[in-house]
């Protein structure tokens, strides 16, 4: 029996990185797409030469390599896109146009082969909701237009709404998955990521910088449960033209999050707050809770999160740290 072949747009990606290790893992032909604007080639340096990975430094607007790549594969992991909070203020326009337009081209093309995507969206989509936990089938609270932090949250519902339109009038298989902040090695805190961010602080002796009154709290997720769900998502009948949630379980503050990653770095590092305003933009909104009702699949997979916060965070200072040697040692 042939292996499965899947490609993985923003293969070279933090999330698309461990995708490509997992579906190697379980002998499937990878082919990973990314023009690198996010993701870094450090990322799939490990993987290159593996017999069955291939990559290819290119944009989903390269319509002619996107259609021949999608035609090789049996499955197509859509997670390429614009990302982080900073990022997003920053260049909303970039945000819309490549959320929007790349998602537009990836499905018109897997379509004509009638290709699975399996369309990586965000908690995000829910918005200024205080319906909590968040439940797929939830109404979405959106900020207005005026405020450019939202235009991500809209990019991405547009991208579920695209998707499920294609499943419904067009019978292409799809299934979108809402991630909750997935976390671990190799991402980067450039562009607004908390715990990279808290964590490099932490290790440099530094002050670890809380945006806001820290009183907002979040769902962390390893990454290596979340990539274990996509594929068993992309493996079940059932999940076609479905919408799961993906998150971790336990509810924590960002103030207790910094104090956490402060502890166990051993740090002595100070924690001080900075103001939305002078952080992002003025008039800056976050969202006070984003919490995970994991319920829907659970009950299709029996998936739950194996690896806890404490854990996570352990996991990034031990990465942070094995970068911090090696480049002291590539200086000496």
């Amino acid at each position: 029996m042939a292996a499965i072949r899947s490609l993985i747009t923003g293969g070279a990606g933090f999330i698309g990185c461990h995708l490509a290790e997992q579906l190697l893992r379980e002998g499937q032909e990878v082919y990973a797409l990314d023009n690198l604007s996010t993701g870094s080639i450090d990322n799939i340096e490990h993987l290159k030469g593996r017999k069955g990975f291939h990559y290819v430094i290119d944009s989903l607007e390269n319509e002619h390599l996107l259609a021949e790549m999608i035609d090789r594969s049996d499955v197509v992991y859509h997670l390429a896109a614009a990302v982080g909070v900073k990022l997003i203020v920053e260049s909303p326009v970039n945000t819309i146009e490549t959320n929007v337009h790349g998602t537009e081209l990836v499905l018109k093309h897997a379509n004509k082969k009638r290709k699975k995507v399996i369309i990586a969206s965000t908690s995000e989509v829910y918005g200024k909701s205080t319906r909590v936990p968040f439940r797929e089938d939830h109404d979405l609270v959106l900020g207005p237009t005026s405020k450019g932090r939202w235009s991500y949250a809209c990019s991405k519902a547009i991208d579920e709404f695209l998707a499920i339109a294609y499943w419904h009038e067009k019978r292409l298989p799809v299934v979108v998955v809402r991630l909750f902040n997935t976390v671990g090695p190799r991402q980067t805190g450039r562009y607004g990521m908390v715990i990279p961010s808290f964590v490099k602080q932490a290790v440099q002796g530094t002050p670890i910088t809380v945006y806001g009154d820290g009183k907002q709290s979040r769902c962390f997720t390893y990454v290596g449960d979340v990539v274990k769900a996509l594929v068993a998502l992309s493996d079940h009948p059932g999940a076609v033209g479905e919408v799961f949630n993906i998150g971790g379980g336990r509810e924590i503050t960002i103030n207790d999050l910094a104090l956490l990653v402060k502890e166990k770095a051993r740090s002595s590092s100070e924690i001080v707050h900075v103001p939305y305003d002078q952080a992002y933009e003025k008039g800056f909104e976050d969202m006070p809770r984003r919490v995970p009702d994991i319920s829907k699949i659970n009950h299709l997979l029996g998936w739950r999160p194996t690896i806890d916060v404490e854990q996570i965070v352990e996991k990034v200072i031990e990465f942070q740290r094995a970068g911090t040697r090696l480049e002291e040692a590539a200086a000496v």
